[in-house]
C-alpha cells in the first residue's frame, strides 16, 4: 500500500523521490475561470498532501496547477512540448524540455502515480487515453464525459477539488499519515 507523508509531518524532502507520490495535472493551456480556480486549488491540495505535482508546463490549467503547487508549498514539474525552457509558466520548479511537442503528453501521464483531469481538448483527452492505457487511475474534474465509461476500470468523476483528492485516495489505496 502506498503512504505519503502530510506537510504537518518531518520534512518529506529527504525522502528519496521514488517514495513520493507524483500527480499529474492534466488540461488545456485555455481554460475557464472556474477551471482555472479548481486547477489551483487542486494543486494547493496536492501540495499539502507532499506530493509532486507533474504538468505540461504552460499557461491555463496548467499555470493554475503549478500555482497552487506553489502556493502549497510544494514542488512542481513542467513538461514542456519544445526544447526551450523559457515558455514554462513561472510557478514551475523544475522544467523537463522534449522537443516531442504533442508526443510529451504520454510523459506526461505516466509521470503521475494517478492523472486529475481539468477541463482540456484534445489533448487533454489523448492524455486520459494514454493514461488508462497504462494503467494509471484517472480522475476527471469538469471535464471530458466519456460515454464507454460504465464498468470502465480506473476512471472516476469528481465535482470538487477535495472529492478529486478522496478519490485519489481510494483509487490508489492511500493511507494518509497522521500528524502525531
Amino acid at each position: 500500500m502506498l503512504c505519503y507523508r502530510s506537510r504537518m509531518d518531518e520534512p518529506h524532502y529527504g525522502d528519496p523521490p521514488h517514495h513520493r507520490l507524483y500527480v499529474s495535472i492534466l488540461g488545456g493551456s485555455r481554460c475557464s475561470a472556474r477551471q482555472y480556480q479548481l486547477a489551483q486549488e487542486t494543486g494547493r491540495l496536492l501540495a499539502e498532501l507532499g506530493a509532486v505535482v507533474v504538468c505540461g508546463g504552460l499557461g491555463g490549467v496548467m499555470e493554475a496547477a503549478a500555482r497552487g503547487a506553489h502556493d502549497g508549498g510544494g514542488v512542481c514539474l513542467g513538461v514542456l512540448p519544445g526544447y526551450d525552457r523559457a515558455p514554462a509558466n513561472p510557478y514551475v520548479d523544475y522544467v523537463i524540455t522534449t522537443g516531442m511537442g504533442h508526443g510529451r503528453n504520454v510523459i506526461v501521464a505516466a509521470n503521475g502515480d494517478a492523472v486529475i483531469a481539468i477541463g482540456g481538448e484534445y489533448g487533454t483527452l489523448s492524455e486520459i487515453g494514454l493514461a488508462g492505457k497504462i494503467g494509471r487511475p484517472v480522475i476527471v474534474l469538469d471535464g471530458w464525459r466519456l460515454t464507454r465509461d460504465e464498468g470502465a476500470p480506473g476512471l472516476w468523476y469528481a465535482s470538487t477539488p477535495e472529492e478529486a483528492i478522496a478519490l485519489l485516495h481510494q483509487a490508489l489505496g492511500l493511507t494518509p499519515s497522521l500528524p502525531e
